[in-house]
């Protein structure tokens, strides 16, 4: 028996539309956004202050769409989507949805490329998707011209989005040349989608690493993007009448930080796309830094931060610089990529009672989001209730169904917002698309709240990440969590390792805490870590595996913490160490 969504979450007005490209959806008034005359610029650069109105963007993307139809030759209703795909790798930029929806308007593909990435990820990247030109950011140049002199993209098909700081050189062409251009030329033919076609059209090719190999691109069609951007918005939209009702405010609409990666799933349709539906302004920042980030909120009074857990235990550790700054106009920190400790969750409230803590779940692979708190009904640790139209299914390890309260096991998703499938590899798409479900790798349990009496889902861990402990499985991000309590702690990852008896026990990397003396023993305060987790964890908790202090613990740029190199070191080590005699 399938769950869905608690009887609380209002239905979707609308079927998602079929037969229109995102960009049409997102910035017609007839699709029920939020008037545009009446909304906030979409997108605010969070350093310099530049915006566009949302009716300018609107006719921004008509000129960078005929200015790249001269330019590569492509038409709106002529060829293969496969044949007109566009990568985008560059920071954050407010021009960042402007290339990608001018591509979209020429029945074109965008492959976001993680800024992150070294020159053979990137090359990867470019030649599996097909991409036929990049826009990258000044920053990032003489990567991307490695990377695409490795693939046989032509240098000038390499283009530049503008951010702040140096430029590119002049030979490389800007986005704003393009729409000088694109503004003198005749305008294009109207995009057409017969019915259907926006549910098999692809908009993006985003790629999801998973928990080991290389990554896959996830073919994200049209609708999917306009059903979860439906599906987010229809979900807050009696939480923000509520608000305004409480606080007495005629406007609706709020300030949003924009952080997180374009690039990432998350910023990509939770940021981007359901910010514009919503008439909300999202304030784009290139990356993460302390400064820039507090300043920003200050400036720019933000309302709600999307963030991901290692910026919140930053946040939690660092209260002198917090306190340096004017966050008063923060109400709500939303959460996702990676699960949030209840732990860490509560370490922040300490801090600021007045904000709401909530937490939200999804996957590239269901074009992002699965479920989310309802800000009035948080439960610390959990990642909130079902979206509309969303049917989960729990499968336990040995394959039979989950249908009561509170048991574990894989969470499977079906709704739709759920993607085709995975380009060019039908191995990966059967293990993980099964009659329309989305098979997540998740282990899940779904509570009911003890006061509010919703539904609430919380998630375990990745099922191949799980510690398996004499019988017992060990969740890392609940270990994770705990470890992030200690005053010694500034960051750490828990892996298993070996064990002769146990068969694996955990083991912790821990990034020590700037209040640590120099003086203090690794020994001893490795110990003390240890008796933390023995005092408050069953056995098969306890850190047999022992502690080992690194400098920094690897990340994805989401957040997630990437075991798998951890592990290869741990084995690594060991086969160097040898077998003890």
């Amino acid at each position: 028996m399938p769950f869905k969504a608690p009887s609380w979450v209002p239905q979707l007005a609308f079927d998602p539309p079929d037969d229109v490209s995102i960009c049409d959806f997102i910035l017609d008034d007839k699709y029920a956004r939020h008037p545009l005359k009446d909304s906030r610029p979409p997108f605010v650069c969070g350093i310099t202050g530049k915006s566009y109105t949302g009716l300018e963007v609107k006719e921004r993307i008509q000129h960078v769409a005929a200015g790249l139809s001269k330019e590569l030759g492509w038409l709106p209703n002529d060829g293969s989507d496969w044949d007109k795909v566009l990568c985008i790798f560059s920071t954050n930029a407010i021009d960042y949805l402007t290339v990608a929806w001018g591509t979209h308007r020429l029945g074109g593909i965008v492959s976001p490329a993680n800024a992150a990435y070294s020159v053979s990820e990137l090359a990867y990247q470019l030649k599996s998707s097909g991409s036929q030109c990049v826009f990258t950011c000044a920053p990032l140049l003489e990567a991307t011209l490695e990377a695409a002199k490795e693939v046989g993209i032509p240098k000038e098909r390499v283009y530049i989005l503008e951010v702040p700081g140096p430029s590119a050189p002049k030979e490389f062409k800007t986005v704003d040349q393009f729409i000088d251009e694109g503004r003198k030329l005749q305008p294009l033919e109207k995009l057409v989608f017969k019915p259907g076609e926006g549910a098999r059209r692809i908009a993006f090719l985003s790629y999801s690493s998973g928990t080991s190999g290389l990554p896959k691109g996830v073919m994200i069609t049209h609708r999917n993007v306009i059903a979860n951007t439906m599906q987010m918005c229809t979900f807050e939209r009696k939480d923000r009448k509520n608000r305004q009702e409480k606080e007495g405010r005629a406007d609706p609409t709020q300030v949003a930080l924009g952080l997180l990666p374009l690039s990432h799933i998350y910023g990509l349709i939770v940021i981007a796309h359901c910010r514009a539906y919503s008439g909300d302004s999202a304030i784009i920042l290139p990356k993460f830094e302390p400064q820039s980030f507090l300043s920003a909120i200050q400036t720019h009074k933000i309302n709600i931060l999307y963030l991901v857990p290692p910026i919140i235990v930053l946040m939690t550790k660092n209260k002198p610089l917090l306190d340096k700054f004017d966050l008063s106009s923060v109400i709500n920190i939303f959460t996702g990529a990676a699960p949030l400790g209840e732990e860490t969750a509560a370490d922040l409230l300490t801090q600021f009672p007045s904000w709401v803590v909530a937490q939200g779940y999804g996957l590239t692979e269901t074009c992002t989001v699965v479920s989310a708190s309802k800000f009035d009904d948080v439960w610390l640790g959990s990642s909130g209730s079902l979206l509309p139209s969303v049917e989960a299914r729990i499968v336990a390890l040995d394959g039979s169904e989950v249908t009561e309260y509170g048991v574990p096991g894989e969470l499977l998703v079906k709704g739709p917002s759920c993607t085709l499938g995975y380009f060019n590899n039908s191995k990966a798409t059967f293990e993980t698309y099964e009659d329309g479900w989305v098979r997540t790798g998740d282990e899940v349990v779904i509570k009911k709240h003890p006061e509010s009496g919703h539904e609430h889902l919380f998630i375990v861990d990745r099922i191949k990440e799980l510690i398996k402990v004499k019988g017992h499985q060990v969740a890392p991000a609940e270990l994770e969590a705990h470890l992030l309590t200690h005053h010694a702690v500034n960051d750490c990852a828990v892996i298993p390792v070996p064990d002769a008896d146990a068969g694996e026990v955990p083991k912790a990397f821990v990034v020590k805490s700037p209040n640590v003396g120099l003086e203090e023993s690794d020994r001893l305060v490795a110990r003390d870590i240890q008796r933390h987790v023995e005092k408050h964890k069953t056995r098969a908790k306890w850190l047999k595996g022992g502690v080992e202090f690194i400098d920094v613990i690897p990340k994805s740029p989401s957040g997630k913490i990437l075991r798998r190199l951890l592990r290869d070191k741990e084995r690594e080590k060991r086969r160097v160490a040898g077998p003890k005699i």
